[in-house]
């Protein structure tokens, strides 16, 4: 999807919905398909071990249809969420009654979000005439020579109810999606890995191809005001897959999942995923790649299981604006790819085990392909919750690598059967016993589950959560 304020280059985009019947303790045999068809809009459907508890919709300058929520971030009682106008900020200390806190207009797709201490990051991969709030957006006609600035925004929020605006940092192509890596030993810093790319076949403003890289910024953490670009690795020496009717190529990264306590990363860039080295927080190394051009269009994100023996990658096809959940596109395309991460160091390799797909059917007007989501602290199994904008929230097992099972799922109907609206889920994720999802144009949702398959992860606390940011719950 082209987004309207952008030089031209593809922008990604996702979300979801709200409410379902709860069954206490239900144990769901694997769900599949209602026959009865495809619900009417706005209706509601999920499994009977699902439900909603909440819903806080957009408002003020967040409410326009084009104003898309976007990512999310959690940190203490605390739920940051992005906006292409800028981030709201909720208390979620009642699960079932999260509180507005406040609303930071400051213009910029996709505004990404992701927090670390006292400092929150926004991701700005739309051209601005300047890096503050009250910059406006710069058209390609304008001439070369025209201020333009994009890339990452950093904030002090100490103080959740008035966040401040603290330092910007211009990277080439933007910042489409941004990861945080902390620093080791005695480094007090996070190193911010920033996943930008060119979709165009020439040179744009301070997008220039070749552009097979990502961009690394240093933030001191006692000095954020001091951060500042460090690095551009190359990771596509010999520039990355060519592309073909059905793949993109390769000019960049979509989005990196860390995993620090792991040493490794996990890229997805666009037509090409990659297992990165990251002992070296500022020079991260690839250590494998992986292609699969008969079914995957565009490497979209990345996910692994708590052990880091497995990757869940996802496919968006059609950049998050298309109806991708059609019996025409079948169950192999526009879906999770789930690869097992085998050898040792730098021998490691990425072996292909299986596909998993929503097994419902959409309308034509309802945008929906895999998305971002997050594992479900289930000590022993391989769970995860996954948005699939309006295709919903779906809760599957990949224990079995080969063998993945839906074992819940909770959806809206859709926006319009008269024309596809960019809607549903961009992002759905556990934090601390509950889902709480970012619907691009119905807000911010919260859901409960009952299963026991899971039930033991509601005890699971951890004090922050990026998705992107990986850490062993375990420890938590």
């Amino acid at each position: 999807m082209k987004h309207p304020a952008s030089r031209g280059r593809l922008k990604r985009l996702a979300c979801v919905g709200a409410a379902a019947v709860l069954s206490t303790l239900v144990v769901a045999a694997p769900v599949q398909a209602d026959p009865a068809g495809i619900p009417g809009v706005d209706q509601i459907v999920s499994s009977p071990n699902i439900r909603q508890i909440a819903n806080e919709p957009k408002v003020g300058p967040f409410a326009a249809e084009n104003a898309l929520n976007s990512d999310l971030a959690f940190q203490g009682k605390y739920a940051y969420a992005g906006n292409y106008n800028g981030f709201s900020v909720y208390d979620i200390s009642r699960p079932s009654d999260p509180v507005p806190v406040t609303q930071v207009l400051c213009p910029g797709s996709q505004n990404d979000i992701s927090i670390w201490g006292d400092l929150l990051f926004l991701a700005t991969d739309s051209i601005r005439n300047d890096d503050s709030c009250n910059s406006v957006a710069v058209p390609n006609s304008e001439p070369s020579t025209a201020p333009r600035w994009e890339g990452v925004k950093i904030f002090d929020v100490s103080d959740p109810r008035n966040p401040k605006y603290v330092k910007a940092v211009k990277t080439d192509c933007g910042s489409h999606t941004l990861t945080l890596v902390p620093g080791k030993g005695h480094d007090r810093s996070v190193y911010v890995y920033v996943s930008s790319y060119n979709l165009d076949v020439v040179d744009l403003p301070n997008c220039a191809q070749p552009h097979d890289k990502i961009s690394i910024i240093k933030v001191p953490l006692r000095k954020p005001d001091t951060a500042s670009l460090i690095a551009a690795p190359v990771l596509f020496p010999d520039g990355g897959f060519p592309g073909d009717t059905d793949s993109r190529r390769t000019t960049g990264c979509h989005d990196i999942t860390a995993y620090p306590a792991k040493d490794i990363a996990a890229g997805a860039c666009m037509g090409d995923g990659v297992l990165l080295d990251i002992s070296r927080p500022a020079s991260p190394k690839v250590i494998t790649t992986v292609r699969d051009a008969e079914n995957f269009a565009f490497w979209h994100s990345a996910t692994f299981n708590n052990d880091a023996t497995k990757v869940v990658f996802t496919d968006e096809l059609g950049g998050g604006g298309g109806a991708e959940c059609l019996p025409s596109i079948g169950a192999t395309k526009g879906a999770d790819a789930i690869y097992d991460i085998t050898g040792k160091g730098k021998h490691r390799k990425l072996e292909f085990r299986s596909y998993f797909k929503i097994p419902r059917e959409n309308a034509t007007t309802e945008n929906c392909v895999a998305h971002n989501g997050s594992l479900i602290p289930v000590k022993g199994r391989d769970i995860m919750v996954q948005a699939w904008y309006q295709g919903g929230i779906s809760i599957w097992d990949f224990t079995n690598s080969r063998k993945p099972v839906e074992i819940a799922y909770w959806e809206r109907g859709p926006l319009s059967l008269d024309r596809l609206i960019v809607g549903g889920s961009w992002s759905a994720y556990w934090y601390n016993g509950h889902i709480y999802s970012n619907d691009i144009q119905k807000g911010f949702d919260v859901l409960e589950v009952s299963d026991r398959r899971i039930d033991k992860a509601e005890r699971e606390r951890t004090w922050q959560f990026n998705a992107q940011t990986q850490t062993d719950y375990r420890k938590w």
